[in-house]
């Protein structure tokens, strides 16, 4: 039972993604008075890119067909190491901590940024120099964090973090909160959410994360945008469910509780997401150089936070 529960956190991160992308984008819609698409779309649009040709550059090496596996892949693995579903570690979360999980992450991060390199074009280059000069702060900011966290529960397991946080000493605490917020900002930045960038934008000298998979289609777009969905889930995952409260998860792995856990989760994830669009909706995208702004108060906050956890 405890496998067939890991399976179904991949199951749930695989199938939930695009369906958090729809409900966000309709919500998006509405706030600026328009219909918008169906919640389903993401689900249309992944099918349409999987059915069409997969076309490369003929100077392109063997990264442009390795990169989209390894991108799409690596939210997976982290939804093993996480708590997504269960209170406490399935078979597979001992394969690595916090760190392990981020070092995934950015191992697919990393083969995107090479296969933008390799297509040769000019725009997921210019995508790339952008990307870059965001992730000098986001790196540092995602590490800090880890550190914090795990210099309050003395652990990196994310396991174990939860359920520290989750105690009457920090739930309410200064340091809490600030880390959370610190985690919020980051989950903007790394997504391509406004007002760091605008991911529906189809205007090329203002794209920054879109740009890396300008030159991508078929399968390779279908597999690059399904990963981006899922990379958004686990870093709400990891916010919902590791630093602000486990409050929804299943304490047993009866089959009842695990579809309890289900729907509440995406209920916590789905709220979080509805905030980070609401806030797209009250705010212009920042130009490339106020981003650094952002990100460095970003980085504030989470240094007070590590302040405060330990005094």
């Amino acid at each position: 039972m405890d496998y067939l529960a890991q399976v179904l956190q991949v199951v749930f991160v695989l199938a939930f993604a695009p369906l958090l992308k729809g409900l966000m984008e309709r919500y998006r819609a509405r706030l600026a008075r328009r219909h918008g698409p169906p919640i389903w779309q993401p689900y249309r649009d992944l099918w349409k890119w999987a059915l069409k040709e997969t076309v490369r550059s003929r100077y392109t090496s063997v990264i442009s067909e390795w990169a989209p596996i390894i991108y799409f892949v690596a939210p997976l693995l982290v939804a093993m190491l996480i708590p997504v579903l269960t209170t406490f570690p399935l078979p597979f979360a001992w394969m690595g901590d916090m760190l392990a999980g981020g070092m995934i992450l950015g191992g697919g991060g990393l083969a995107l940024l090479l296969a933008a390199l390799d297509s040769g074009s000019v725009y997921p280059i210019l995508g790339v120099s952008r990307i870059r000069l965001i992730a000098a702060f986001t790196e540092p900011l995602s590490l800090l964090l880890v550190f914090v966290a795990a210099s309050a529960a003395k652990a990196t397991i994310p396991f174990i973090v939860n359920q520290t946080f989750a105690s009457r000493l920090w739930l309410l605490s200064p340091a809490h909160l600030l880390i959370v917020v610190g985690w919020f900002l980051l989950l903007i930045a790394e997504a391509g959410r406004i007002p760091v960038d605008n991911p529906s934008t189809s205007q090329e000298l203002s794209m920054i994360d879109p740009a890396r998979i300008f030159e991508s289609s078929g399968v390779d777009l279908a597999l690059y945008e399904w990963g981006g969905q899922m990379k958004y889930l686990i870093l709400s995952l990891i916010l919902a469910n590791v630093l602000i409260t486990p409050w929804g998860l299943s304490s047993s792995l009866g089959l009842a509780h695990l579809m309890a856990a289900m729907v509440a989760v995406a209920a916590k994830t789905t709220v979080i997401g509805l905030v980070v669009v609401s806030i797209e909706a009250g705010f212009a995208k920042l130009r490339l150089i106020r981003n650094v702004d952002f990100l460095m108060a970003a980085i504030v906050l989470a240094a007070l936070g590590g302040l405060a956890a330990n005094l």
